[in-house]
């Protein structure tokens, strides 16, 4: 992957991709907002393929994402919710496979960031709270203690 941004005049930037390209209006929409929105369209996208592939729709898919990041430069983020409301025709458990699958495998935005920041998640489907506040399965920073592993004796 390969993109290149230029400078166009005040604070805006063109964004050049291999497929189109677009413009970055600075203050108006921050590239931090950019990068916000990039990791929840990413997750989003799995969440209306998943389903698809299986025969299945999602439909009036809204995520919110909210970010608390460092008060002092580098602003990183130290957490991230994510919170999932869409209707389908599938059973909830099916449901919330299809936000774990994103999470944890298929969102490359989302796996880029997990073992810097602790992620959470909400599921609302069909109306009802599935999941709430669940932490990913795997990443959520590099302080996370899985503790010892016991092996097989030979």
């Amino acid at each position: 992957m390969k993109i290149t941004v230029s400078h166009q005049d005040a604070m805006r930037f063109e964004a050049k991709t291999e497929k189109s390209s677009f413009i970055i209006d600075c203050p108006q929409i921050s590239p931090i907002e950019y990068f916000l929105s990039g990791i929840i369209a990413c997750s989003a996208t799995d969440v209306v393929m998943l389903p698809q592939k299986q025969g299945y729709e999602v439909k009036n898919l809204e995520v919110d994402g909210e970010v608390v990041r460092n008060e002092t430069a580098p602003r990183k983020f130290n957490s991230l919710h994510l919170e999932y409301r869409f209707d389908s025709n599938a059973d909830d458990t099916l449901a919330a496979r299809w936000v774990m699958a994103s999470l944890e495998t298929y969102c490359s935005t989302i796996n880029t960031i997990r073992d810097s920041v602790v992620i959470t998640y909400t599921i609302k489907h069909n109306g009802q709270t599935i999941r709430d506040n669940e932490s990913m399965i795997s990443g959520g920073g590099s302080s996370v203690d899985f503790g010892s592993l016991q092996g097989c004796n030979a």
